[in-house]
């Protein structure tokens, strides 16, 4: 069974930022979206492991990793693999 194939009423999603709108499952995730040395812009999602995507302008890159997360928690269906990772923003003095 795919991330997509939960059932109408929400049953079945497990994750604490999803809901489910008909057959759609519809997941909130933090992107950090940051610019390299080059100009382009870097995006990743780090609830999702190895999924990090880019483009020349800032909307570009952002679009890129919708799909890139898409296409990355497919994957992880298939193969078994939590969809997502706990991950925490923590803020430190230095």
């Amino acid at each position: 069974m795919g991330y997509k194939d939960f059932a109408p009423d929400g049953a079945g999603c497990a994750l604490e930022n999803c809901s489910i709108i008909g057959y759609t499952l519809i997941m909130k995730l933090s992107v950090t979206i940051d610019r390299d040395e080059d100009g382009v812009w870097i995006a990743e999602c780090p609830a999702i492991p190895g999924c990090v995507s880019q483009g020349k302008t800032k909307p570009q890159a952002l679009k890129n990793i919708k799909e890139a997360i898409a296409l990355c928690l497919e994957v992880r269906a298939e193969r078994g693999l939590p969809l997502t990772v706990e991950t925490q923003q923590v803020e430190v003095l230095v």
